[in-house]
């Protein structure tokens, strides 16, 4: 009966050991890179042979890549506090020590612009000597609450979100609301719309007509008409459901064609102008932002919690500061 036991103890044992390595190999199959085409169109946008390639990891949390033409990309390290200079090879430099930076683009004078949570500001960077001035950091007076991603408009203007996601612990909202503003070259901030709950990634059509946003805590995109300034007629334009610890709609950006790469459940969600889920590109870390580079623009680096990772793409992106922006001048200081 001893014997009996023990056998019994062993099989036990290896039934709970071999559970074990199932539910591992199905986490590590969950997590593992994939493309996940829903239309043949997916194809035409990514090749079905493409591979992810890892450009850097070991990070704290990164966020708000930006393609700097001299071949290297600027990192957001929301938990380290630095933006980083991250090139190629994987290595890489600090560039500022800021609490929790994150989404960031470039103005018409190279300079960076980030949004820097713990200052609760829209900043310009210099990019040669790291000294940054506050571009704005409040609405009617009152202090925004944690600007979280920021896009230049066909006007030349900046439009960006301001949720509570990273309102400094200890420090009271003062805006009663999560709103979407627009930040113009005059330093004027207005009010573009407060009928989202967590309003967070953002991007224009390449044609200057359509402007949208994300809300992650509704997981849904909104699409909006633009007005040179203003917009209107606010629709649902997708949703990205998922589970409570699955990813949610953030960072976006757009290509040419008008095609939108959202970050959601399990990685980045394409669609079409239309609206129409056109594929899943998924990752081994959640995404939370990413962004067009490589000399083409046919590369979508992404930032993916601790991972930056990059991955070729049949189309190339559509980068609104391209126009103008001086990125290989002399910055002003």
């Amino acid at each position: 009966m001893a014997k009996l036991s023990g056998w019994l103890f062993v099989i036990a044992v290896l039934a709970v050991v071999s559970l074990a390595i199932v539910h591992l190999c199905a986490a590590q199959s969950k997590s593992s890179f994939a493309l996940d085409p829903l239309t043949p169109e997916f194809s035409k946008l990514i090749a079905p042979s493409e591979k992810l390639e890892t450009v850097a990891t070991a990070f704290g949390f990164t966020e708000g890549p930006v393609w700097d033409p001299a071949g290297f990309l600027w990192i957001s390290d929301e938990t380290i506090n630095k933006i980083y200079k991250v090139q190629m090879d994987g290595s890489r430099a600090s560039l500022i020590e800021l609490g929790d930076p994150d989404g960031n683009t470039f103005d018409r004078d190279g300079r960076l612009i980030d949004c820097a949570s713990v200052l609760r500001a829209i900043i310009a960077i210099s990019r040669s000597d790291a000294r940054y001035t506050v571009l704005a950091d409040r609405y009617d007076g009152k202090r925004f609450n944690s600007p979280n991603d920021v896009v230049l408009g066909p006007d030349g203007a900046f439009y960006f979100t301001d949720p509570t996601l990273d309102l400094p612990q200890g420090q009271s909202q003062e805006i009663p609301f999560e709103g979407v503003y627009r930040l113009g070259q005059n330093g004027a901030v207005t009010l573009l719309t407060r009928e989202l709950t967590q309003p967070n990634g953002l991007a224009f059509s390449p044609d200057g007509k359509r402007f949208y946003v994300d809300d992650s805590a509704q997981r849904n995109i909104r699409e909006y008409d633009f007005h040179d300034g203003t917009i209107s007629i606010g629709r649902i334009f997708g949703r990205e459901p998922g589970g409570k610890d699955d990813g949610v709609p953030d960072g976006m950006k757009v290509d040419k064609n008008g095609n939108i790469f959202v970050t959601g459940p399990r990685g980045i969600w394409v669609w079409d102008k239309a609206g129409r889920h056109l594929g899943t590109i998924v990752l081994p870390e959640q995404p939370a932002n990413l962004t067009w580079g490589d000399p083409d623009y046919g590369t979508l680096y992404i930032t993916a919690t601790t991972s930056v990772y990059r991955l070729r793409t049949q189309t190339h992106g559509f980068v609104a500061y391209l126009p103008f922006a001086n990125l290989a001048g002399k910055e002003p200081k």
